[in-house]
């Protein structure tokens, strides 16, 4: 039964009238009356009484008329909260984000949001890998570099690079690397992440060229933090994003090896096409973005020029 034929035969209850019915919708009486002779034929039962002048229900009809009344009313009501879901922001935003930057940004972004617009109930699923929106679910994605080709919406957060760190201590043992090649005598921490191959290092391209490195080393994981402290304890180089390194440069822990050689990695707000765009999703994109804006002006996620001439050979 379609929506259209269930408003019909609620017009035509109320109107008890062929004629009446006929002219709110725009057709003839004679057209009113086959609709209706079809609905019944459909269904199998009578469900008006006609007369010269008027139409009334039949005991049958008086069922199918309260039922169908409430199933448009229940219709309105949700096509209401839908179109006001798209002005207020309302309902379950579900939030797909990586392990480390979700504890160091998303999480306290969440909260924020929440309190500033307490009709969203959020829900933040942190995983290595994005997951697919629609077959999962999700409102929004953010993840880093440049997502497959879709229909998706992408909006950059952050600017973002990923460059090779190492601590002093793993540098002054093993010396540094004047080189990608170089990289194959040192012990580099990898990160299994997503469904790239963990073991080259794929860097932006320099010169027309897309230089990359095959790596090795004893240790490897899934978790960015965990590679992190092994990298500041001193137990190899890894790849790593700005954000999360730029302050431990700054301070001396690490130092950028091969600065010229780093990946384009920003950081990403995805989510379905214009069309399904909610106020939940619009108004918590404006909202972690001016977020990462301050925390970028107060935190400097990004390495300088200057830190990064300093990592250069002979500087």
């Amino acid at each position: 039964m379609s929506e259209s034929d269930l408003r019909f035969f609620v017009l035509l209850a109320r109107r008890e009238s062929f004629v009446d019915t006929a002219r709110d919708i725009g057709i003839t009486a004679s057209a009113v009356s086959r609709r209706l002779a079809r609905l019944e034929d459909r269904l199998g039962v009578r469900l008006m009484n006609r007369t010269t002048r008027r139409v009334s229900l039949t005991g049958e009809g008086e069922a199918y008329f309260e039922n169908a009344a409430r199933l448009l009313a229940e219709i309105d009501e949700l096509e209401n909260s839908l179109r006001a879901g798209r002005e207020k922001p309302s309902g379950l935003l579900r939030v797909n984000a990586t392990f480390g930057f979700s504890r160091a940004h998303i999480a306290p972004t969440v909260t924020a949001f929440q309190e500033a617009c307490p009709e969203v109930e959020v829900q933040l699923v942190v995983t290595d890998a994005p997951m697919n929106l629609v077959e999962q679910g999700f409102d929004l994605n953010i993840r880093f570099g440049n997502p497959p080709t879709s229909n998706n919406i992408q909006r950059m957060l952050m600017r973002n690079r990923r460059f090779m760190c190492a601590a002093p201590s793993y540098l002054e043992r093993y010396g540094v690397p004047a080189t990608l090649h170089d990289l194959t005598r040192h012990n580099c921490i990898v990160l299994r992440q997503e469904t790239d191959i963990y073991d080259i290092w794929r860097f932006d391209e320099r010169g027309g060229e897309s230089p990359s490195a095959r790596v090795k080393g004893s240790l490897s994981t899934n978790d960015g933090e965990m590679a992190r402290e092994w990298m500041l304890e001193g137990h190899g180089i890894m790849l790593r994003s700005e954000w999360d390194v730029s302050h431990h440069v700054r301070e001396g822990r690490l130092r950028v090896v091969l600065p010229e050689f780093h990946q384009t990695a920003n950081v990403l707000a995805v989510y379905p096409e214009r069309h399904h765009l909610t106020a939940k999703v619009r108004v918590f994109v404006e909202f972690l973005t001016e977020r990462l804006r301050q925390r970028n002006a107060q935190a400097a996620f990004q390495i300088g020029d200057d830190e990064l001439a300093g990592c250069l050979p002979g500087a």
